[in-house]
């Protein structure tokens, strides 16, 4: 497939993978994107997962056609993207690895190989120039690993974007963009929101009309909506006006208040609403909502005098995903010491400038009549 009339694209998709970075469920699978520009010094742009390995080079040796690459350029060492260097390298002995600094100071922890007289090591601003095309480095670190940088093709207009503006599944998926889009943002980029920001304003600068991620489709047309998408999520600011419910039940006594607001909610004419069950559902797709939306409830069960499980591993995630900026509101249940909204409190206070409401509601064992017009009236100020 080519991106534009030098540029090639050599990527595999992996339909066969059932978690990514073992924690993320991906049924769609996900695609390994690689990319060979065509010039005078022919130059490929990223390697694939161990798990594509042979499919890949198959491509690259499809495409080159007998032809030798002077150029690999490593924007990121993530072995879902950098795990075929060596492979490659032994393949065409002659080609030189393009990365920063910290890319070849890390570049020992993954191989043992000798790249010496074989790097060419760029800076911020650097310009490689391969025959017709112009290639430019720029360094976004944390986003999301401390060695990536990007690379700006001046001829083409192309972004080659790392793990920037990727997302969930493969680039031929009928799939909307921005739900598996943001669901691959927040939980592989969302801590990391300053970083992003440091980035989207040095892409403001660039003439772009192709964006080439490490994941995901090309994206070539109106790319003010993806761009948008970015500064909103790095912004922290929420998406959408609305709330996510997410509960923790033992026995289905809180089950029953969480689905009891949805319901009311619902009633209510409510727009944008999501409900969770964190013992059954994706962590990821909870992550997702917590911050796609301005409000959320947390529903739990007290368990050994503190949280269940599953409460305390969904706001741990929150906070190390960098959690903020958002209203929240507790309902906790408990047969004989409540202690889960203490508990929730507590860790939410950790995180900037998210508001807990006051008035909790706390159910002893089944939900009576005062929870329920509790909940009415939490009904009420979510809407």
């Amino acid at each position: 497939m080519y991106i534009t009339n030098d540029i090639k694209y050599v990527g595999v998709d992996d339909k066969t993978i059932d978690l990514f970075e073992s924690q993320y469920v991906v049924p769609e699978g996900i695609s390994y994107n690689s990319y060979v520009i065509f010039d005078k010094e022919i130059t490929i742009m990223d390697t694939v997962d161990a798990r594509a390995t042979k499919a890949w080079t198959a491509n690259i040796d499809k495409v080159l056609d007998g032809c030798e690459p002077t150029y690999l350029v490593i924007s990121h060492l993530e072995p879902d993207h950098a795990a075929s260097i060596k492979v490659l390298t032994e393949k065409y002995p002659n080609m030189k690895l393009v990365g920063n600094a910290k890319t070849f100071q890390m570049f020992p922890q993954f191989f043992e190989m000798d790249i010496e007289g074989k790097t060419v090591v760029v800076k911020e601003g650097d310009t490689l120039s391969i025959g017709s095309h112009t290639l430019s480095f720029y360094m976004a670190p944390m986003v999301h690993w401390p060695e990536v940088m990007v690379t700006y093709d001046s001829t083409d207009k192309v972004l080659f974007s790392a793990d920037g503006f990727g997302k969930f599944g493969v680039p031929d998926s009928d799939e909307d963009w921005a739900c598996e889009a943001r669901r691959y943002y927040f939980n592989i980029v969302g801590k990391y929101g300053a970083q992003v920001q440091a980035l989207l304003k040095k892409a403001a600068a660039l003439d772009i009309q192709i964006i080439c991620p490490l994941h995901g489709p090309v994206l070539s047309e109106n790319l003010e909506y993806y761009i948008d998408k970015y500064n909103t999520w790095s912004s922290y600011v929420p998406e959408d006006k609305g709330v996510l419910i997410a509960y923790a039940s033992i026995h289905g006594n809180t089950k029953e208040a969480a689905l009891k607001l949805a319901e009311i909610l619902e009633q209510k004419g409510i727009e944008h609403m999501e409900v969770i069950d964190l013992s059954r559902g994706d962590m990821a797709e909870a992550v997702e909502g917590a911050f796609r939306y301005d409000k959320m409830v947390l529903a739990s069960a007290t368990y050994d005098g503190g949280l269940f499980p599953v409460m305390e591993d969904f706001l741990s995630h929150l906070k190390s995903k960098n959690y903020q900026k958002r209203n929240v509101y507790l309902i906790e249940n408990g047969s004989w010491a409540p202690m889960a909204a203490k508990k929730m409190s507590s860790i939410l206070s950790e995180m900037k400038e998210v508001i807990v409401d006051e008035e909790i509601i706390s159910i002893k064992s089944v939900m009576k009549a005062a929870q329920k017009n509790q909940i009415e009236s939490l009904a009420d100020k979510l809407i």
